[in-house]
């Protein structure tokens, strides 16, 4: 049990944690804001929690290069603590908002789900153009048969595919090391 500890009390991953921690609040603070605004939670309109990420990801870099790092962070330092945040964040809102739809309020699952059929419906025309009859009634179907579980892994798979760009960018932006070991000092 104390090796357990002893791995989990590194700076690098309890900073991470921490700040992931505080992500996956914020994102569902966010999802409660739009579900008390009486707009979707889900789906389009959920989106814009994505700034919420990247703010935190740069604020976890900001901390630790400052305060665990003095004033020094290694690119692969600043790539851990992004991934590690966005997914952690993405999780614990996945789980959140999984509660939330499943003990609190069903409806806002079941409005999210209608509101996709009526988009497939509107856009049909240039779904079957781009991929066929067979394949948009198979899309159609799939989504009226989506359950409630889905809701946390397709928040970590979005969140992980929109953050690469981000976090790389966040890491270089942050990423300082000592270059003094190369300078011949004879």
């Amino acid at each position: 049990m104390k090796s357990i500890i002893e791995y989990f009390n590194k700076p690098l991953l309890k900073v991470s944690l921490i700040f992931g921690l505080i992500t996956g609040v914020l994102v569902f603070l966010f999802f409660l804001g739009l579900y008390f605004m009486d707009i979707v939670p889900l789906g389009n309109n959920k989106i814009l929690d994505f700034g919420i990420h990247i703010i935190l990801i740069a604020g976890a870099c900001w901390y630790y290069r400052k305060y665990v790092g003095k004033g020094f962070l290694h690119l692969w330092e600043a790539l851990t603590i992004g991934y590690v945040v966005n997914t952690m964040g993405a999780l614990i809102a996945g789980w959140l908002i999984y509660f939330f739809v499943t003990y609190a309020d069903p409806s806002v699952f079941t409005n999210y789900l209608a509101e996709m059929k009526t988009l497939m419906l509107e856009g049909k025309a240039e779904l079957v153009k781009n991929i066929g009859e067979a394949e948009f009634t198979k899309m159609y179907n799939g989504v009226g048969s989506m359950e409630r579980s889905e809701i946390i892994m397709d928040e970590v798979s979005k969140k992980t595919v929109m953050a690469i760009i981000p976090i790389l960018v966040i890491s270089l932006i942050f990423r300082k090391q000592d270059y003094g070991v190369f300078h011949n000092k004879a």
